[in-house]
């Protein structure tokens, strides 16, 4: 049957929800080999079509629909691999653990590389000074937009965003928004008390 080898390639990968299993370079080959026979067998009758012979054309649609399904199902398979090894880079952060690395390929491993450094370019793009803001620190959303904090250095006045001046004294503990103390405690200057 055409394209059934995509097919099983979509449903390897489907099965794997909670890992990503090897990359299949052989089920990969076997779907490009059997995309060029179709496409060769289709070059052949399209020929003998435009030389008049209608009863081509028919085999030639469906061969045409059998090499666009493989190729969606290529695509997908490799589409979602990339996308699980873009959500292991946002879990497990720049440094893949050995049994991820082991089963993927070059190429994505290549990818990897690439897409740690675009993300790594835009935190460093979106923070203050040299301090950059860590996007895959709080994946989950904060249960409380305030946390307590212990002032480690004598800091002097400190500024809310709502207008509220708080003096930040050594050993001293505020109850402060979230957004505003992260970078204070990046320099060192708050500690998070839990």
């Amino acid at each position: 049957m055409f394209a059934q080898k995509g097919v099983e390639l979509i449903q390897e990968l489907e099965r794997a929800k909670d890992f990503l299993p090897p990359f299949n370079e052989d089920g990969v080959r076997q779907v490009l080999e059997e995309m060029r026979a179709l496409f060769e067998e289709n070059q052949r009758d399209a020929s003998s079509a435009v030389a008049g012979e209608s009863e081509y054309i028919t085999s030639v649609h469906i061969r045409h629909c059998a090499l666009e399904r493989n190729k969606r199902c290529l695509m997908a398979y490799l589409y979602n691999r990339l996308e699980r090894i873009k959500e292991h880079r946002w879990h497990f952060g720049s440094v893949l653990p050995a049994d991820i690395k082991a089963n993927i390929c070059e190429p994505e491993a290549q990818f990897f590389i690439k897409y740690n450094k675009s993300l790594a370019a835009y935190m460093k793009s979106i923070g203050e000074g040299s301090y950059s803001l860590d996007l895959t620190q709080n994946l989950k959303p904060p249960k409380n937009l305030y946390i307590q904090v212990k002032c480690i250095t004598e800091f002097g006045e400190f500024e809310t965003e709502d207008g509220d001046i708080v003096v930040l004294k050594k050993n001293s503990l505020h109850l402060l928004p979230r957004v505003q103390c992260e970078l204070l405690i990046a320099q060192g200057i708050l500690e998070h008390v839990s």
